[in-house]
C-alpha cells in the first residue's frame, strides 16, 4: 500500500449534513477498495480559479490515505459518477516535496 493525498472539491450548495455525507461516501469508496483513511481535513468553501460546471465556489476537502496502487483507477471512476464531486486529485505522498523548516538553514 502507498500513501496518497486526496483533495476533492464538492458542490457549494451542500449544507453541513450534505458535505458530511459526501465525505462519508468518499471514505466508503476508499475503504471498499481496500484503503485506509488516516486524516481528513475540511478546508471549507473557497472561490474556484475558474468555473466548473457553472459553479464559482466549492467545498475543499483534503484526505491522507493508504491505498493499493491498482485501486486508484476504480476510485476515480466512482468519483466521476458522483455528481456532488466537482474535481479530485490524487498525489503520491513520496512525490510531494517536503518544505524545509526555517531551522534547517
Amino acid at each position: 500500500m502507498r500513501d496518497y493525498e486526496l483533495i476533492f472539491i464538492a458542490q457549494p450548495e451542500l449544507d453541513d449534513e450534505g458535505l458530511d455525507a459526501v465525505v462519508e461516501r468518499v471514505g466508503s469508496i476508499i475503504k471498499s477498495q481496500g484503503g485506509e483513511i488516516s486524516k481528513t481535513d475540511p478546508w471549507g468553501k473557497r472561490r474556484l480559479a475558474y468555473p466548473i460546471r457553472r459553479y464559482r465556489e466549492g467545498y475543499y476537502v483534503r484526505m491522507e490515505t493508504k491505498l493499493p496502487p491498482d485501486s486508484i483507477r476504480e476510485i476515480e471512476r466512482d468519483f466521476r459518477l458522483t455528481e456532488t464531486i466537482l474535481r479530485h486529485l490524487f498525489v503520491r505522498m513520496d512525490e510531494v516535496p517536503q518544505v524545509a523548516s526555517s531551522s534547517d538553514s
